[in-house]
């Protein structure tokens, strides 16, 4: 089979690897149809990411099933299935907690596409991708959805999901401000839409990026293209933005006793925080990689609803041969490549 695998910075090569095989009788083998980009594959092709190449590129797909071990049921040949980046077990103590970024069935970090296991699990631009634990892993697509609006639920939606949903499920229509900007963007962008499809009665969303916002506001969101150093307060407070001003503007702009989330990741030189001003109001800081499974069935619940619309994040339909040209070329905020 042929797999994308990233060879140096702004470098990709189509390269032929071996076929994968069942791995237990739990297993199944996808054919990804629709692989979305994530906002840290900007940076690692850019080679500002800490993963050393070569390595295999891709980790967001809706992709169709051609084979399960004999264990697993529920699960067809032919089924289109949206496949988690995490790799995951279902029935360990973290993932019977919600908590399957952390499974310990398997090394720390096992994901697709990158990582420091992703030469044992490969990446989802190849013709076929093996998924150990496939009756946990895999979640059926539902019908409606095409393939190319949801790739991104493996991970990016997941995350923008888990930044929100939890907290209005708690404070329904509370108040939510996102600051965007991480890479190509698209998470904050999801996380605003998310926010508003769940019924928050106001979502801020302030960003530098002048296409960004006007995305945002064909949303319904309002937006603010500056970094003052607070607004609000919001109940709820999203980092998305991966810059030290953008992170600092979400913890003050954090209502006393609610929290703030970070989806962006920090490399390199660490960012400062305001401490004693969140020590004084008692705000809850989360950070850390989502629990992408278990924010999955939430994300493409509201996509078969029709209360989001992920592909109008999108910037453009890759034809698949294509990928490694428009991976290295700038501008976009979310690619789908599709076979």
């Amino acid at each position: 089979m042929e797999q994308l695998v990233y060879t140096a910075p702004r470098r990709l090569e189509w390269r032929e690897a071996p076929d994968p095989a069942l791995s237990s009788d739990r297993a199944a083998l996808v054919r990804p149809l629709a692989v979305a980009t994530c906002d840290l594959d900007a940076l690692i092709v850019q080679g500002n990411a800490p993963f050393q190449p070569p390595f295999p590129l891709g980790h967001e797909c809706v992709a169709e099933v051609v084979e399960v071990g004999d264990a697993v049921e529920g699960i067809e040949p032919g089924a289109l299935v949206s496949v988690p980046f995490q790799i995951s077990c279902g029935e360990c103590v973290s993932c019977l907690r919600g908590r399957s970024a952390n499974c310990s069935a398997v090394p720390f970090m096992s994901t697709y596409g990158f990582g420091p296991a992703v030469e044992r699990w490969g990446g989802f631009l190849s013709d076929l991708v093996g998924v150990p634990y496939a009756g946990h892993m895999l979640v059926a697509l539902p019908p409606g959805v095409q393939p190319a609006a949801a790739a991104s639920a493996s991970d990016n939606i997941a995350d923008a999901w888990r930044a929100v949903g939890p907290l209005l499920e708690r404070d329904p229509g509370a108040a939510v401000l996102v600051v965007g900007g991480l890479g190509p963007g698209s998470i904050g962008l999801y996380a605003a839409a998310i926010a508003l499809a769940l019924g928050s009665e106001r979502v801020v969303y302030a960003d530098r990026d002048e296409r960004r916002r006007a995305l945002a506001e064909s949303f319904g969101a309002e937006t603010v293209g500056e970094t003052p150093k607070r607004l609000g307060p919001f109940p709820i407070t999203v980092d998305a933005c991966g810059y030290e001003a953008g992170l600092a503007l979400a913890l003050r702009s954090t209502a006393p006793d609610r929290t703030c989330t970070s989806c962006a990741v920090y490399f390199g030189e660490q960012p400062a925080v305001p401490m004693l001003e969140m020590y004084t109001k008692g705000i809850t800081f989360v950070t850390g990689r989502a629990n992408a499974r278990e924010a999955m069935p939430h994300v493409l619940a509201l996509a078969a609803a029709g209360a989001l619309r992920p592909e109008l994040v999108t910037s453009s339909v890759v034809p698949w041969r294509e990928a490694p040209g428009a991976l290295v070329e700038d501008g976009w905020t979310k690619l789908v490549f599709e076979r």
